[in-house]
Order: structure tokens, then C-alpha cells, then sequence
């Protein structure tokens, strides 16, 4: 279960989603401070905080950002925030990024954006590891929202079905569906695709993780299990920051 406080500040009771969005990025900047060396991530809650990153750099705040995509680097060049690779700067003080599902133990899936590979790989790389998010992302147990899961190209249908041989070992069913953009599939910034798993309910994640990546073509899963920090959550109540149980 959540083990922090719950923490509360502010009405956004009559905020739109994209307002709340904002909110919670506005509240995760409090936790950047001069000369940190950043991870950023991908998608709109995440690009919402480059916004407004953007704006203290312009005012003399340094920073070093190491994106997790191609569109948040392209974002991050457009508006003046300093960027460096995970090569460069292989650790990294602090990463931020949105989330597409969050649970009680702030678990959380991720990828809907397909950057879910890199988006681990900084988030490993991070001392610490903020989630930001809207009320709506909030969920009782993952897999509401489809799993994302990249996967190497070759062999692509073998590993379609090892995937749906390994789910319902495992107790669940759902359907797996290869992501499609513009009538070809979809291809992430590494060169691989995603095939989205509908479980609806994921009972247990780390059994399904430790499962998807014994599986060759698997590349990575969007479960990002035990890695976040804390979340910070803008809903009708104000901006609640959640933070995970102690190890």
C-alpha cells in the first residue's frame, strides 16, 4: 500500500485534465535544483514539465537533461534546455515522467508513447525517480490500460504467441495486438515494435515480468515495478504527493 502521507496543496477541483497536468508538473519542479543532472520524459504530462523547465533555464537555471525519446530531445532543443546522452552522464540525479496507469504501491505502467525502453533506462539510472500525473492515471491494480510491450521485429509472431502462452500461465487472458501507426507498425526510437496485451486486470506483476522477459523477443515490458519514488497526483482534491512503501 501507499505509505506517504498524502500530502495535499492547492484547488484544481475545476481544472481541465490538461490543467491538472500542468499542476503536477509545476509541483515536480520543486524538486529540481541548480546543477542537477535530469532525466526527462516523453509524453504530454512530461512535455507540460519541459515547458515549464524551460523557463527557469531561461532565467539562468542550470541543468543538465538527458531525454528519453527523440520527441522529447527535439522539444527540449526547440525551447533552450541543455541536453546531454546517458553515455555522457550515465548518472543522473533525478528523472521525471508521466505514467499511464499508477497502482497503490506505485507500480506503474508505461509506453504509451512507445519510449517505455529508454524511459526504464533513465529511470534506473536516477537516484530518484518522480512520477507525475492526473487523478485519472490512479488505478486499483494495473492493466485497465494495455500493456505495452517492445519486442524485436524478427520472429515477431513467435513471440506474439510465447507472450499469450506466458499470460495464461500465469491465470490471465486478453488479447495482444501489434501497434499500428499510419497502416505500419509502429517503430520505437531503437528500431523496435510494441505489441499492447489487454489483461484488464495484472494480479500479479512481478510474475508477469519476470515471465515476459524470459521470453527471447521480448525487449523490455511496460511494468515499471519498484522503481518509483514518489508520485505527485493533481485531482479535485489538490496536489497529492504519494510516496512508495519502504524496501
Amino acid at each position: 500500500m501507499i505509505t506517504g502521507r498524502g500530502k495535499r496543496s492547492g484547488n484544481v477541483c475545476q481544472m481541465s485534465q490538461d490543467e491538472k497536468k500542468i499542476a503536477a508538473a509545476r509541483a515536480a519542479l520543486a524538486y529540481v535544483e541548480d546543477g542537477m543532472k535530469l532525466g526527462i520524459g516523453t509524453g504530454s504530462t512530461a512535455e507540460a514539465f519541459i515547458q515549464l523547465l524551460a523557463e527557469k533555464v531561461g532565467e539562468g537555471f542550470k541543468v543538465i537533461g538527458v531525454p528519453t525519446s527523440e520527441r522529447t530531445a527535439r522539444l527540449c532543443v526547440e525551447l533552450g534546455v541543455p541536453l546531454a546522452t546517458l553515455d555522457e552522464e550515465p548518472r543522473l540525479d533525478l528523472a521525471i515522467d508521466g505514467a499511464d496507469e499508477i497502482d497503490p504501491q506505485l507500480n506503474l505502467t508505461k509506453g504509451g508513447g512507445g519510449a517505455l525502453l529508454r524511459e526504464k533506462i533513465v529511470a534506473h539510472s536516477s537516484k530518484m525517480f518522480i512520477v507525475i500525473a492526473d487523478e485519472s492515471k490512479l488505478v486499483p491494480a494495473l492493466g485497465a490500460f494495455p500493456l505495452p510491450i517492445e519486442v524485436n521485429p524478427f520472429g515477431l509472431e513467435a513471440t506474439r504467441q510465447d507472450i499469450v502462452d506466458a499470460y495464461t500461465g500465469l491465470g490471465h487472458s486478453g488479447e495482444v495486438r501489434l501497434r499500428v501507426r499510419d497502416g505500419r507498425p509502429f517503430e520505437t526510437d531503437g528500431g523496435h515494435f510494441i505489441l499492447d496485451a489487454s489483461f484488464g486486470h495484472i494480479s500479479d506483476p512481478k510474475a508477469l515480468s519476470d515471465a515476459l522477459h524470459a521470453i527471447p523477443g521480448v525487449v523490455e515490458h511496460g511494468m515499471f515495478i519498484g522503481m518509483t519514488t514518489i508520485a505527485i497526483v493533481a485531482g479535485g482534491e489538490g496536489i497529492r504527493t504519494l510516496e512508495a512503501p519502504q524496501k
